[in-house]
């Protein structure tokens, strides 16, 4: 595995104290459902507003992993995000990451995301590395103590996190993607952690249509947590907003959610 520059790894290694989510290995009964155009096919895409609203004030508030830090706000880059990927030289891994990136960009009207070659001009940093080196490299951005703390929390077979400022602001992401456990694994690891670096970075068992939920595979992105993002990324919903100032706006962001994400997949009124 080819390391990082020493200032990624201090950017990562600062993520701690905001939050952190990760990808679980898929369950022997989750194994079956690995065939991404028939998830798709069998996809639920027709919800209430109290189903969405639900998962998104789940997801959006609170941190699956967190030291300090209030969770209680909403959380989300203001500026352009652009995607930097090291590590593991995979040509395979890294056109999917692009290809993943540009499914992003396209799905979710007001966030402006894609890939960089320049390291300087990231605020998103993805290590590719091997399975077997996971471990370690969560210890050499983390040590070996909160490691292990990790380990035991989260389990992970990948890993992303945030940093954020006092106006909640997103400022630093990182995102670990093993690239050897398969391509449904690294499609599904890829989604849900580049998703989670964005801002919803609470999993939940509560709630069965999101990929933010570690019952859940899918290896695309779904209607469901379309909905979810363009409710983050609409103009109306700012960083550090409550849940009662998010409810406040939420009539006339629901109305343009509901019309992007319903033209965007093709869906009736």
């Amino acid at each position: 595995m080819q390391r990082g520059p020493r200032p990624f790894r201090r950017a990562l290694a600062a993520i701690v104290a905001i939050a952190l989510t990760a990808s679980v290995v898929a369950s022997s009964s989750a194994a079956d459902r690995t065939d991404i155009p028939a998830n798709q096919r069998a996809e639920k895409t027709d919800f209430s507003d109290s189903q969405i609203l639900d998962g998104f004030f789940k997801i959006a508030f609170g941190a699956e992993y967190h030291v300090a830090g209030r969770v209680d706000r909403i959380r989300k880059f203001q500026g352009p995000v652009r995607i930097f990927a090291e590590g593991e030289t995979r040509p395979d891994r890294r056109a999917e990451l692009s290809r993943v990136v540009a499914d992003i960009a396209r799905r979710v009207r007001h966030l402006d995301i894609a890939m960089t070659d320049d390291s300087d001009e990231a605020n998103v940093t993805v290590h590719l590395v091997r399975d077997r080196n996971l471990g370690k490299t969560i210890a050499s951005f983390y040590g070996a103590e909160r490691a292990r703390e990790i380990h035991q929390s989260l389990d992970p077979q990948c890993l992303s996190g945030f940093r954020k400022n006092d106006r909640y602001e997103i400022e630093q992401a990182q995102v670990i993607l093993t690239v050897d456990n398969g391509d449904f694994v690294f499609l599904d690891c890829a989604y849900e952690e580049l998703l989670q670096s964005l801002g919803p970075i609470n999993d939940t068992d509560e709630v069965p249509w999101t990929m933010f939920n570690d019952d859940v595979q899918k290896g695309y992105f779904d209607v469901y947590d379309q909905y979810l993002l363009n409710i983050l990324y609409h103009p109306e919903v700012k960083p550090g907003m409550t849940v009662q100032e998010v409810k406040a706006v939420l009539p006339q962001v629901m109305t343009d959610v509901r019309s992007f994400v319903g033209k965007t997949n093709g869906l009736g009124p």
